[in-house]
């Protein structure tokens, strides 16, 4: 790949084969029934995720959606074994390679983390350790689950945050999380989940806290690490435009539930869950006339009824019936490339695509990728 015109060389993730052929058919990981209870001293126990259910191959890029407080990111904790041990409970089973990493040995499971399964978190200063090096907190995942010396890992480490698009590289490695701007901070979380070239990469909405265009370019080096590597990717997000661009498959989570599920682009152009429906509804259009009101879902996410009396998003719901309290709500085929919701009124499928929603994002993902890689770095990459 060419230098930009900021000078930085070679952003472009280089095809290593350590981990040796990809089976892109492999079921790599399989979530099945997962359910997280948090239990309070004295309190009543509140279900975080109930019966959550998902699989991703190989070079695939699967996403967990929904708002604050659907789960999304106690489901990836519970998968990677990172929630306390004590008033939680976890069941079902999280199937990696057919181990349960739910009732793996303390030992065998921090030995697949960093080496096999990674996450990349939502913040990236409360990630890192503000009062140890950038380099150290690289090479320690090396040192710890590879057979390599202090100084192949520092070079190793190097190389990783010049391939992850951090400038002047061995200078950042002396400096600390505080000394680097946003962007370069999570860069540096992913030079660490990518250290020991993962089959598993877990986000957490890796670019909620970043400008669009760093955002843009995280998305592109995510994006290359799994055309390149073949590493599975869980992508959790509450960004639309983050799914449009970059997953192959959505999940769509409401209280602690998937409520729909289906291919990228059969999910925007054919939404049938309402609250599915309500997301893209309250997505701001540019192609919108001037003036027209933004159309919000009512209520809140606290807002909702437990599964066992029905559909947990009736009280926000337009279309709410006396029939939507019901005691079981199946998650359903709809009978076409595996589109499955949990609806008792799903909305009607449209002879066209009914939202353009998709297109617009990913254009907008695409657009704003491509002015990233021209203007180059933040101002803060600048220094």
């Amino acid at each position: 790949m060419s230098t930009s015109t900021t000078g930085v060389q070679d952003r472009t993730l280089v095809r290593r084969s350590a981990r040796g052929p990809v089976n892109r058919n492999e079921v790599l990981l399989e979530v099945k029934d997962l359910r997280v209870t948090f239990q309070r001293r004295g309190g009543h126990p509140t279900r975080a995720v109930d019966g959550v259910s998902f699989a991703v191959k190989p070079g695939e890029v699967v996403g967990i959606v929904g708002e604050s407080g659907s789960g999304k990111s106690v489901t990836s904790m519970a998968v990677m074994g990172l929630l306390p041990s004590r008033g939680v409970q976890v069941s079902g089973q999280a199937l990696y390679r057919g181990q349960d990493l739910l009732t793996l040995p303390a030992g065998q499971l921090s030995d697949l983390r960093g080496r096999e399964l990674a996450m990349v978190f939502q913040d990236p200063m409360s990630s890192l350790n503000p009062v140890v090096p950038v380099g150290t907190q690289v090479t320690e995942v090396l040192l710890r689950h590879q057979d390599i010396s202090r100084s192949a890992a520092r070079d190793e480490a190097e190389d990783l945050l010049r391939r992850c698009g951090i400038p002047d590289p061995g200078r950042r490695l002396k400096e600390y999380p505080h000394q680097l701007s946003g962007g370069m901070r999570q860069r540096a979380l992913i030079a660490i989940a990518l250290a020991c070239k993962p089959a598993l990469l877990i986000c957490d909405e890796p670019t909620t806290a970043l400008d669009v265009t760093i955002q843009a370019q995280v998305l592109e080096l995510l994006k290359e690490l799994v055309n390149d590597l073949g590493t599975a990717m869980v992508m959790i997000t509450h960004d639309l435009g983050v799914v449009a661009g970059l997953c192959d498959f959505v999940n769509v989570m409401y209280a602690g539930r998937v409520v729909e599920a289906a291919p990228r682009r059969e999910l925007f152009g054919h939404p049938r869950h309402r609250y599915t429906e309500g997301l893209l509804a309250s997505i701001p259009r540019l192609d919108a006339p001037r003036g027209e009101p933004l159309r919000p879902i009512p209520g809140t996410p606290r807002d909702v009824l437990g599964w066992s009396q029905g559909c947990a998003f009736a009280p926000r719901c337009r279309h709410a019936a006396d029939d939507c309290i019901v005691a079981d709500l199946p998650l359903e085929p709809l009978g076409r490339l595996a589109h499955e919701v949990r609806c008792v009124h799903p909305a009607a499928e449209a002879a066209g695509p009914a939202h353009t929603s998709s297109d617009l994002s990913a254009a907008v993902v695409a657009g704003t990728t491509t002015n990233a890689d021209k203007s180059g770095l933040d101002e803060g990459e600048r220094r």
